[in-house]
């Protein structure tokens, strides 16, 4: 008899204590293994966080706040969503980087190999070829571009993916969850030993180059731009949708968003608003003065993702779970298009778990407007 490797949860109840005792019974009230969870800032969250660390005081827990959360029935929002990864398929170990403003090469090693020692301690299996690390960081600390750069210097390989915090797009406040408590400024590594057969992948759905605007002022480190082709930035922004400033809007900027070409391939850096009192442009993602933005046309958002994860299927069969981190930019897309039932049937179909982001995160690279995930087979490796 096969034993099962996951379990998954829901709770839209709005009182933490009840919300999380909802958790951990529909977890089959687990005393080991590991839990992961995302939830909305709707809750209070020093509550939230007691309630679920006396659940589970047992279980080692793990999470973040969101802009809005995934399973496979489909899109949530104000609610809390959690997995459980069984011990007997997974090592998972967590560590917490408390700051974010001070992280070095040399505690990334430090977290990186205690990480190790811990997965390897629990004898699952080998640990290369068969380990992931995912990434949660605070989504409004700006600092994703200089942390991901470092841990990836310290991986040593390993494939990580992961995805930044939201608050429900208030941009007020984003949390990450360790050991009891809910921290800003800060992020959390999770490492994953597995038996199952997994990759690691993001997917975009850029199509191609419509027009260059060349960032002509701005401010790196606040991810500010005052001027693109020497004009305020959010005018000439407008100017090219043909949109009155005042029109400019999340929904507005996830249907047209800009891109940096780097190595050959387009990334987006989204816009996170307009900043009325100057006309300028904050962004979600590096943005530096010299650099050239390209306005870019979007293919199927459902057909891209459907075509990468077929590609995986075939690889390795059916899926366990799809471990995602979404940008919420991408979701306000498809619900503008539509295309929620496209989408439903996709994360029923492939078992999609997750969150929305403010920022994902492959490989050491910050990205936006893409889906990162691990997708993890039901098939163990030989």
């Amino acid at each position: 008899m096969t034993k099962i490797k996951t379990k998954y949860a829901v709770s839209r109840d709005d009182n933490p204590q009840q919300a999380s005792l909802e958790i951990f019974e529909q977890l089959g009230q687990p005393q080991d293994g590991f839990v992961l969870f995302y939830c909305s800032v709707v809750y209070p969250l020093d509550l939230l966080a007691k309630a679920m660390s006396k659940q589970f005081s047992s279980v080692e827990l793990a999470g973040c706040t969101t802009a809005g959360e995934l399973t496979c029935e489909g899109y949530e929002q104000y609610s809390i969503v959690a997995i459980w990864f069984s011990p007997d398929y997974f090592a998972v170990s967590a560590e917490l980087i408390d700051s974010i403003e001070t992280f070095s090469l040399i505690t990334a090693q430090t977290k990186v190999n205690r990480l190790l020692e811990t997965c390897s301690s629990k004898q699952l299996t080998e640990i290369k070829n068969n380990t992931f690390m995912l990434t949660l960081i605070d989504g409004l600390s700006t600092k994703e571009e200089q942390l991901l750069s470092i841990l990836n210097s310290a991986a040593n390989g390993i494939p990580h993916f992961g995805g930044s915090a939201g608050d429900d797009i208030n941009l007020a406040n984003t949390h990450v969850y360790h050991q009891g408590k809910f921290v800003q400024q800060a992020a959390i590594v999770i490492m994953v030993n597995t038996l199952c057969q997994f990759e690691v992948f993001n997917c975009n759905h850029i199509k191609s180059s419509i027009e260059k605007l060349v960032v002509t002022a701005a401010d790196a480190k606040s991810r500010t731009v005052y001027e693109l082709n020497s004009e305020p930035a959010a005018l000439e922004y407008a100017r090219f949708l043909g949109v009155d400033i005042d029109d400019l809007s999340p929904e507005i900027f996830s249907l047209h968003p800009l891109a940096v070409k780097i190595g050959g391939n387009y990334y987006i850096r989204s816009i996170q608003k307009v900043n009325k009192t100057d006309l300028s442009l904050t962004f979600y993602c590096a943005v530096d003065e010299g650099i050239v933005l390209s306005a870019v046309e979007m293919s199927n958002i459902i057909s891209s993702l459907s075509g990468k994860l077929e590609t995986l299927e075939q690889r390795f069969d059916k899926p366990e779970l799809v471990l995602a981190c979404d940008c919420f930019l991408r979701r306000l897309e498809i619900e503008q298009r539509a295309l929620n039932d496209e989408i439903k049937q996709l994360q029923k179909q492939y078992r999609i778990f997750g969150f929305n982001t403010y920022g994902e995160h492959i490989n050491g690279m910050h990205l936006n407007q893409t889906f990162t995930g691990v997708y993890i087979s039901g098939e163990l490796n030989e």
